[in-house]
């Protein structure tokens, strides 16, 4: 990657809190609008939280899956669930917290797993460029469906300035 790049995103309102989200290099538009949680909702449609709270899961997963190909770890499955919380600091809404829930399925065990989890959180581009402290709350299984760490078995607290 260029030391520097750019990445153009363009915004269209449409009407009353809904807008529609596209870039010129990608097929898919998206529509946005204020989520549930807040006055003149529009339900069953992505809102700015769940895009950010998105774009740090899908950053982690892109980096997992480039840092697993480097390092050879083999695996079988990767599913990741994020929560965010939103809280209201000094009169202002924040997501003041992200979790991670990842959770790799192999086919043997392997060290490395866990490694390459905590690796590709601290490379997160996405997680290193916000305010929001993000949490991984990790878990690696076998194919067998044994448990090789429990859902809580690490914490990983990654603080972001």
């Amino acid at each position: 990657m260029a030391t520097q790049q750019q990445c153009q995103v363009k915004l269209n309102w449409v009407a009353g809190r809904k807008g529609i989200l596209e870039s010129s290099v990608l097929n898919r538009r998206i529509e946005v609008a204020t989520p549930p949680e807040f006055p003149n909702d529009i339900p069953g449609i992505w809102s700015p939280e769940h895009l950010f709270i998105g774009a740090v899961n899908s950053c982690f997963m892109t980096s997992f899956l480039a840092i697993a190909e480097n390092s050879k770890l083999d695996f079988v499955q990767f599913e990741c669930n994020a929560v965010g919380i939103l809280d209201k600091k000094d009169g202002r809404y924040i997501v003041s917290q992200i979790t991670l829930y990842p959770v790799v399925t192999l086919n043997y065990a392997n060290e490395k797993a866990m490694r390459v989890i905590e690796m590709s959180e601290k490379s997160c581009l996405i997680s290193n460029s916000i305010k929001t402290h993000v949490h991984l709350q990790a878990q690696i299984k076998l194919q067998n469906n044994e448990e090789l760490t429990k859902p809580n078995g690490i914490g990983i607290l990654l603080e972001n300035n």
